[in-house]
């Protein structure tokens, strides 16, 4: 099994082709600012690309909330900064977090536990599939600070949910909870609080149980496809499939289809 990489701030734990990452720094509502919270979420998936023993990586947060976003107590004196300074703080800081998760190969699920305010609804929306407990709450809340989505949010949330939706979410940074989100189409599910994570496993077991390399490229498709025009799509389809058909895990899943019994893959 890969040898699991270094965090300050947050755990990780691998099992089944399962990767549950979980935010530490429940002092701080798990902020992404003023933690190193940034620098795990960006080593990890740098780690579950190049690991061949990971299929899924689960989000979640210990604690009360999942992710209050930035740090608000440290918000002002970063402010005391020189325009040009505080460009280059995103730049290199919570700005790798979405230029990461875009580059992710294996799916992510966000397993909302609480709170995901700001940047932190921005990572669930990162996410490729997000489920959350009947403690969840979003907001992208940065309006209601005289700021603005500095993570890309603006980005992301419109592609979930559509420009008028998103506009309204963030001129208003109105708070939603998990029901409402779940008829937004924030959730595919809401759970009660200690289902939450049995629940998460269970759909990425299901995840895990297929052939790591299909999964890997059915992804990276789902990634292009939202900015690839039809043609260029289907050229990179073709490819895809091609190198499927190669692979050791096809021929093991049309044996076992015809066997009637549960493929076992290897990733090859």
């Amino acid at each position: 099994m890969s040898a699991l990489p270094q965090l300050k701030d947050a755990g990780l734990s691998l099992d089944d082709r399962v990767a549950v990452l979980t935010f530490k720094r429940d002092d701080v509502r798990n902020a992404l600012t003023s933690t190193d919270l940034t620098s795990d979420i960006v080593t990890t998936l740098s780690w579950a690309n190049t690991s061949p023993d990971v299929s899924v990586l689960i989000l979640t947060g210990d604690g009360s909330a999942f992710s209050a976003g930035g740090n608000i107590k440290t918000m002002g004196e970063r402010s005391k900064a020189a325009p040009h300074l505080l460009q280059q703080g995103y730049k290199h800081g919570i700005q790798r977090i979405p230029l990461a998760m875009q580059d992710a190969e294996i799916p992510v699920i966000a397993a909302v536990n609480g709170p995901a305010i700001g940047a932190g609804f921005d990572l669930t929306n990162m996410c490729d599939i997000r489920i959350g407990s009947t403690n969840a709450q979003f907001g992208e809340t940065f309006v209601n600070l005289g700021i603005i989505p500095g993570d890309g949010g603006a980005w992301f949330l419109q592609r979930l949910l559509g420009y008028q939706r998103a506009a309204e979410l963030t001129l208003t940074g109105r708070i939603v909870k998990a029901e409402e989100a779940k008829a937004l189409g924030i959730l595919l599910e809401v759970t009660e609080p200690d289902a939450l994570m049995s629940r998460a496993r269970e759909i990425a077991g299901k995840i895990a149980q297929k052939p790591p390399l299909a999964v890997r490229y059915a992804k990276r498709l789902l990634k292009l496809a939202q900015t690839q025009p039809l043609a260029e799509h289907l050229d990179v389809c073709s490819s895809f499939q091609a190198l499927c058909h190669k692979t050791d895990d096809h021929q093991e899943a049309l044996t076992a289809f015809f066997e009637k019994r549960r493929g076992k893959f290897k990733g090859a």
